[in-house]
């Protein structure tokens, strides 16, 4: 071959190369069910974990949403349209969906955003050694339950009885209502449980509070409370009723102070389960990860309309301050 027949032969595959590698199959596009009782905003830091990763929506990432609205009787059939949509992973966010979701399917992974006690209720074998299909991070910190009330004692001095809303349905309810009675009563609070289980029960529930002389409101952890967020922040200002919840979402839908974990941090770090699971890692062999961070989150406006003035020793430990 001359050289300038070498030179048009080199000149024409490096013109067809780029052609040739646009025409290749494109990368495997993934699919990612996620499954909760409702859109809360953590699932933003999912996403923005998932993007950190190189995951791209609409590029080589397809994500199913399926919210139930608070009904949490839909868990079931969700999880089973998410496993008949073939999902690489189903994504979840507290025990009851966890288990919804593994009780539809033995053999997709599942990573659980966030839950509580997912060896008590059977999700997992150990936190070190998940030992099945599902593996993730986890909430459960019933202790949390005597901080809530310590806050709210330093907030409040003088009060005596607390209640302490909690819905029966969830499975978790006793747990958090005996480490609530423990606590109460080492503060020498007389604590007050009011149950229930339907968004409708609210201001029947709210009406017994006021009858029963409640000072003060613990609602006990429940992703199907943050749905009904809006009506219990509404029903504890209008019965003057200063309220603690698990979930920062609450006090940004107009509830007093919250403290537990940094949901968007536990979000963000289920991003990477994923990201290990669709690299070929077996759920049972990633160890079950705990919440690390906490937040105390207060909202002033909330204050002002409870006529309760913030001491300044919360606000100095406060990590966000809503006004």
């Amino acid at each position: 071959m001359s050289l300038r027949s070498l030179a048009l032969a080199v000149a024409f595959v490096l013109l067809v190369a780029p052609l040739v590698a646009d025409a290749q199959p494109a990368g495997k596009v993934f699919r990612i069910g996620v499954l909760a009782a409702t859109s809360w905003p953590p699932f933003d830091s999912f996403r923005q974990g998932l993007h950190e990763l190189g995951y791209v929506e609409g590029r080589n990432l397809v994500v199913e949403y399926r919210w139930s609205d608070g009904r949490q009787e839909r868990f079931p059939g969700l999880a089973a349209e998410l496993v008949r949509l073939n999902a690489d992973v189903i994504v979840t966010w507290g025990h009851a969906v966890a288990m919804a979701a593994k009780n539809a399917t033995r053999t997709v992974p599942i990573v659980m955003a966030a839950s509580a006690d997912a060896v008590g209720a059977g999700l997992v074998s150990s936190l070190a050694r998940p030992g099945g299909n599902v593996t993730g991070l986890s909430a459960h910190n019933p202790e949390l339950e005597g901080k809530r009330l310590e806050l709210l004692k330093e907030l409040l001095p003088r009060i005596t009885r607390v209640a302490l809303l909690g819905r029966t349905d969830n499975r978790l309810y006793p747990v958090f209502l005996a480490e609530a009675r423990s606590s109460a009563r080492r503060l020498g609070l007389r604590l007050q449980p009011v149950e229930v289980l339907h968004e409708t029960d609210l201001p029947g529930a709210f009406a017994r509070m006021t009858k029963e002389r409640a000072d003060a409101l613990v609602v006990a952890p429940d992703t199907v409370a943050v749905v009904w967020r809006a009506q219990i922040a509404a029903l504890a200002t209008k019965r003057r009723l200063p309220a603690i919840y698990l979930h920062t979402e609450h006090v940004h839908a107009g509830g007093l102070m919250a403290y537990g974990p940094n949901y968007h941090d536990l979000f963000r770090r289920a991003a990477s389960y994923v990201d290990k699971v669709l690299k070929g890692a077996r759920p049972a062999d990633l160890p079950v990860e705990q919440a690390a961070k906490f937040e105390l989150v207060i909202n002033l406006k909330a204050a002002k309309a409870l006529g309760v003035v913030i001491p300044r020793s919360l606000l100095l430990r406060v990590d966000q301050v809503i006004e």
